[in-house]
């Protein structure tokens, strides 16, 4: 019903996508992007409210035209990544160290499309409402909008009853969706650390106590939380990212500092984890003469698919694409998406779009200098969104 419509737009969208790639905008940054987004549906009449979740997520809403159906979230987030662009494309990021490395231009282009192509339908069954929501890098802009009342009818539209949203993958090929019910993607919680220590003259260490050597051992004995502490069976990743000791060859410093990510599948492992690293962390410190302090930021919740929300998807997914291109997700990614925040309320499904070209065998990942989004599945995935306001949601 809508893939005419949607067809008849893509190099609008296309265009639309690479204005977007030009000027990326950092978490709550995101001004100028909020600003076109709210152009753009201003040029449908559809209604929303902007300003929302610190200021630059904005909600569209159009309602049902028949009584009596659901009310269905579509979701795309609008924010950019703290990373230098080094694709070399003429619609290149124009902003140096800030680039869309994560895909989502192409998202919001999506979700534009889905917007400009079911406000020509004329028979809606359900009323939609359209996030467009900052701040998923690290910023939990989900989270916001739901303390806001996005999903409880207070800000615009009704209670929502489902949310959608999804991921471009770059490691799936192009056309194929995946997805799974239960955990999809991790939780995904944060640690900052000091070692004090006391320091002196690198060729006297004896009479200082050096946090350096403390710190290494530490990162060492890290990667046994996930060997030695929880099953085989289970999921626990624990990785050191950054690391900062000293300015001088010849000093011991007196303190260091190094940081990084816990991810977990699991509520119990998840407590496991950090009372063993808090565990691992100032002991090691305490045997080298040093002491620990330790920062621990609990950051997004496990991305759950509802059961009865995946089966919907998976039944007008595969009218759209074909069932033989709608593949089961075979085990969850450690990534995380504060996408989980809207699941933590209501049914939620999200699902990955392959987006590695046909014939390549690998493309440039996520979060890297050479990303970028691909155009060729614009259309499947604004027509799935499209499919899915559309469709019945019977319970």
């Amino acid at each position: 019903m809508t893939r005419n419509f949607v067809e008849s737009d893509l190099d609008y969208l296309k265009g639309f996508r690479r204005e977007l790639h030009q000027h990326p905008e950092l978490m709550y940054e995101e001004h100028w992007t909020a600003q076109r987004i709210r152009e753009e549906l201003d040029q449908t009449g559809v209604a929303y409210v902007g300003g929302l979740a610190g200021g630059t997520g904005t909600i569209a809403h159009l309602p049902a035209t028949v009584p009596g159906g659901r009310t269905v979230a579509l979701r795309a987030d609008i924010d950019a990544l703290p990373i230098h662009e080094e694709t070399g494309l003429p619609y290149a990021s124009q902003i140096p160290g800030k680039m869309h490395a994560c895909g989502h231009d192409g998202h919001t282009a999506v979700l534009l499309g889905a917007v400009r192509a079911l406000a020509r339908v004329e028979h809606r069954p359900n009323d939609v409402l359209f996030f467009f929501q900052p701040a998923e890098e690290g910023g939990a802009g989900a989270r916001r909008l739901c303390e806001e009342g996005a999903l409880d009818g207070v800000i615009i539209g009704p209670p929502v009853d489902v949310v959608f949203g999804h991921h471009n993958n770059p490691l799936i090929e192009q056309g194929v969706f995946t997805i799974r019910e239960g955990a999809m993607m991790a939780a995904a919680d944060q640690f900052f650390v000091t070692i004090h220590g006391k320091g002196g003259h690198a060729a006297m260490p004896h009479l200082g106590r050096d946090p350096v050597v403390a710190l290494a051992h530490t990162v060492s004995a890290l990667q046994t939380l996930a060997s030695r502490n929880a099953s085989p069976l289970d999921s626990l990743v624990v990785s050191v990212t950054t690391l900062e000791a000293g300015h001088a060859h010849n000093v011991i410093p007196d303190s260091c500092t190094f940081g990084g990510t816990m991810r977990t599948l699991k509520p119990e492992t998840r407590e496991l984890g950090k009372s063993r690293l808090f565990e691992t962390i100032h002991g090691i410190a305490s045997a080298h003469g040093c002491r620990a302090e330790i920062e621990w930021q609990e950051g997004y919740p496990v991305t759950r698919n509802d059961l009865w929300a995946t089966e919907r998807w998976r039944s007008v997914a595969a009218e759209v694409v074909g069932p033989d291109r709608v593949a089961h997700e075979e085990h969850p990614t450690m990534g995380a998406e504060d996408f989980s925040f809207y699941g933590e309320r209501v049914p939620a499904a999200f699902w990955f779009a392959g987006s590695r070209p046909p014939g390549c065998e690998s493309a440039p990942g996520l979060h890297t200098p050479r990303f970028d989004y691909n155009d060729d599945i614009l259309l499947d995935c604004a027509e799935t969104m499209c499919a899915l306001a559309l469709a019945e949601h019977p319970r």
